[in-house]
């Protein structure tokens, strides 16, 4: 692409926060400290979750920078950014989160193959772009369409970044149309994160945004759309991000028999306890995020600081003075819930924490009944034991 340095071109890396967790230094992945993640409503760019597949691309002229649209269409266009700059700007706030996130959990059950990801592979922004629903007005698809004239069922988004995965190549990876089209569906070609220029490591200057699914659809560095009759035929949709029953192994995988992932199921995590804390017995905050994919709101938070034996509703948030209502006209639906109990805490207790969405989906109580190969999607209870001490609380 023009503008854009191949990632072979450059070795230097952009700046992170030395507080990060670094998971991988090549590619760089990192993480914040869980702590981090509940200290605000939206999460601030330098704690947000770094993902990456490759090297960092780095745009050297934006004004040469322009993104291809092509396939089952009429007419093939190119658009610089002023191009789009021009279509309405909308800010939408969205979670993203790693399928990975929490993989180290199911890790310890049995080995899995991937990224090392705590419980902060995860971050809450407010994106601002043009809507992809109104690009692709620009190469004469209407808003709701499921296939074009010409057959395209899938909106395919190819990156600047090389990946070893890919053979050297792109990464990719593809929506269907029928979302890429609904505006309500609020997916995005982001130039701006937090009412700032997006940086490098969160897809400078261009990516997409696509709210409730797993974040390895909202591709980083965009270079090019294509519309296409098939889903994307590239590794990151055909042989990863795919869910696996616990008998499936690298010896009797087969791809073919799964779908891609796209929702993420419902999830929740204690944020301001670890298993190495040690408390002083009597009250203590027990706080952390919940959220589903789909758009679906969180109906209930429980938690339990007896294994599971017994629970209290915590109390669920999103944004100061505003009340949270599960799928309200108010509340973010793309967000994540934020919650908080004040309990007493026993001796040796194990504090557990499991969501409840709107549709009542809640999370599944055991790693070992979800484990699969690449460690994705692990929304077991979250669970953390905790140590008691007659000295002062660390909360």
């Amino acid at each position: 692409m023009p503008g854009l340095t191949a990632p072979s071109d450059y070795a230097e890396e952009p700046p992170r926060h030395p507080a990060l967790k670094i998971n991988s230094k090549e590619p760089f992945n990192a993480e914040p400290h869980r702590s981090a993640l509940v200290a605000s409503y939206i999460t601030p760019v330098d704690f947000f979750y770094k993902r990456n597949h490759g090297p960092i691309p780095k745009v050297e002229d934006l004004s040469r920078y322009t993104v291809t649209i092509s396939g089952l269409i009429n007419k093939s266009i190119q658009l610089s950014m002023g191009d789009i700059w021009a279509l309405p700007k909308y800010n939408v706030t969205a979670t993203l989160q790693c399928a990975g996130n929490r993989r180290t959990a199911m890790s310890n059950v049995r080995k899995v193959r991937g990224v090392g990801w705590d419980i902060s592979a995860l971050g809450t922004a407010t994106w601002g772009g043009a809507k992809l629903s109104d690009v692709l007005e620009l190469v004469r698809i209407p808003k709701l369409s499921s296939v074009t004239s010409l057959g395209g069922k899938h909106v395919e988004f190819v990156s600047v970044d090389k990946c070893k995965e890919e053979k050297g190549g792109p990464y990719k990876a593809s929506i269907p149309l029928k979302q890429a089209t609904d505006p309500d569906a609020d997916v995005l070609l982001a130039y701006e994160m937090n009412g700032e220029v997006l940086n490098r490591d969160h897809g400078y200057p261009l990516r997409v945004v696509v709210p409730g699914v797993i974040g390895a659809r909202s591709v980083k560095w965009l270079d090019s759309i294509n519309i296409k009759e098939e889903e994307c035929q590239g590794f990151f949709v055909q042989k990863d991000y795919k869910m696996f029953p616990p008998t499936v192994d690298w010896d009797n995988i087969n791809w073919s028999t799964r779908r891609p992932q796209m929702d993420f199921p419902v999830q929740s995590a204690i944020c301001t306890l670890e298993d190495v804390d040690v408390i002083k017995e009597g009250k203590a905050r027990i706080a952390g995020y919940a959220l589903s994919g789909g758009g679906r709101g969180i109906e209930r938070v429980d938690i339990s600081v007896d294994g599971g034996k017994t629970w209290i509703e915590a109390r669920r948030y999103q944004k100061d003075n505003v009340a949270y209502v599960s799928d309200g006209p108010q509340s973010d639906k793309w967000a994540w819930v934020l919650f908080e109990a004040t309990l007493d805490i026993p001796a040796n207790a194990e504090i557990v924490a499991k969501a409840v969405d709107s549709a009542a989906n809640v999370q599944p109580e055991k790693v070992e009944d979800i484990w699969n190969l690449r460690g994705i999607l692990n929304t077991s209870w979250h669970r953390i034991k905790i140590q008691n001490s007659s000295g002062r609380s660390k909360l």
